[in-house]
């Protein structure tokens, strides 16, 4: 199946995103090619070629996945190809992974083999560095 959506009832349903309340997941196969935005509310795992952004709550980018695009997500596995920048907070790069670009993560884990070319960005704690203007004293 090219795209789809499976619950936790293991049925197969046809859809465009999903949201984690269900416990869906969406799939891309790697038949398909998309050019374009893929944005969604729930969890994501593409094994196909995206020539766009990719916006999502979970990212599994499988060995065979491709994006050229940047890539926005609370929890991400990478162990396919991406050619943009990631930002993502709890990372996982596996070691097939092939990542041209920069990364801002709060946790990052890289194995042993993975090719990461791009400067890579700790996220601050929520609150501390963050810019404030102030009016001058006079």
């Amino acid at each position: 199946m090219a795209w789809g959506s499976k619950s936790n009832e293991g049925t197969m349903t046809p859809t465009s995103s999903s949201t984690s309340a269900g416990g869906a997941m969406s799939f891309l196969g790697n038949e398909v090619v998309i050019t374009g935005n893929v944005t969604g509310k729930g969890d994501l795992h593409i094994d196909a070629t995206v020539d766009g952004d990719v916006a999502c709550k979970t990212l599994i980018l499988g060995s065979a996945g491709r994006v050229k695009g940047n890539v926005v997500a609370e929890k991400g596995s990478i162990a396919g190809a991406v050619e943009g920048t990631l930002n993502v907070g709890a990372l996982t790069i596996e070691r097939s992974a092939k990542i041209s670009g920069d990364i801002t993560y709060q946790t990052v884990s890289i194995e042993n083999g993975a090719q990461v070319e791009g400067r890579l960005t700790q996220r601050s704690a929520a609150g501390t560095g963050d810019l404030k203007l102030v009016a001058a004293a006079e």
